[in-house]
């Protein structure tokens, strides 16, 4: 099995878990860093314009979302503990909580002119305008509750304070860590690591943990040029579907998109519908034939 390829850019919040989970996984993997707001072009070939990041591939599959990158991590490395699946129903409800509302309130709690600062300091002042622009954008088509930044705060600084009554373990649900420990990790890194927020400096226990987590680092990545991935792709062959469910749009033209932000849809046909994962088909004369993975939780299909 090929290394997986990852789709992110440095400063992406959802890369950074993914890119802990691959350390705590011990994989190689192939980098290909795109711009952190479309267009991209080599994801517009392999995933049909869907925005998020980060996206992986691996020969001709595509996996958008995190929950479908985690499983596919887990499934290379045997780590059963990083697919939210088949964890117990309270780790499925904190993960769920952490990943939507939490994670916003630390993005929108943490953005300000010192982040925006580094920002341009790494790319340039147009990049930043463009930036801004997009997310503005993005943020008005959402269909989710938008907080201020006061209330952000508020509820960050909340939820530290849970996750310190919770670590009375190295990790927030035992002695090893699970899916859980990532998806509250991320959204902590991007506001205290990079934004370079103090809110851990009277919660040690907390910090304690988010070192254990960079402690696993981000495997072994090789970078490699959005040819090589589209390439990759088109000397591939899709692997073998899963078994097969029924359902009334199956082999269909049809359109998948998030539920929360970043909704722009990616077009297929409808080739599997499981109890947590959704396949569409694309062909383009750029790369043949190609599965693109996406989530059940948090996705609407329709028909075309």
């Amino acid at each position: 099995m090929s290394d997986l390829v990852l789709f992110h850019y440095p400063m992406s919040p959802f890369s950074e878990k993914i890119r802990a989970l691959l350390g705590y996984a011990g994989l190689s993997w192939q980098s290909v860093r795109v711009e952190e707001m479309p267009p991209r072009p080599v994801l517009d070939t392999l995933a049909g314009g869907y925005r998020k990041i980060p996206v992986a591939q691996s020969g001709a599959d595509i996996f958008c979302d995190t929950r479908t990158i985690a499983r596919e991590i887990a499934t290379r490395a045997n780590k059963p503990e990083l697919i939210l699946s088949e964890q117990p129903e309270d780790v499925q409800a904190f993960v769920e909580k952490v990943e939507l509302e939490i994670f916003l309130a630390c993005v929108i709690a943490a953005s300000d002119a010192r982040l925006l600062t580094k920002l341009f300091r790494e790319t340039s002042l147009l990049h930043t305008f463009r930036f801004l622009k997009d997310r503005i954008t993005m943020g008005r088509k959402a269909r989710v509750r938008a907080m201020g930044a006061r209330e952000s705060r508020k509820v960050v600084m909340a939820f530290i304070a849970d996750l310190n009554e919770r670590l009375t373990q190295d990790f927030l649900f035992g002695a090893q860590p699970c899916i859980a420990d990532f998806s509250a990790y991320h959204g902590l890194w991007f506001a205290c690591d990079l934004a370079g927020k103090p809110w851990l400096r009277d919660y040690p226990t907390v910090a304690a943990w988010m070192d254990r987590i960079r402690a696993f680092g981000h495997g072994t990545p090789t970078e490699i040029s959005p040819e090589h991935a589209i390439e990759q792709a088109r000397q591939s062959q899709p692997r073998a579907l899963p078994a097969a469910v029924d359902t009334q749009h199956a082999g269909q033209t049809v359109s998948i998109a998030p539920t929360d932000y970043g909704r722009d849809p990616v077009t297929g046909t409808l080739v599997h519908s499981g109890a947590t994962e959704t396949i569409l088909a694309r062909e383009t004369p750029a790369v043949g034939l190609v599965h693109v993975h996406f989530p059940k939780q948090g996705f609407r299909l329709k028909p075309v």
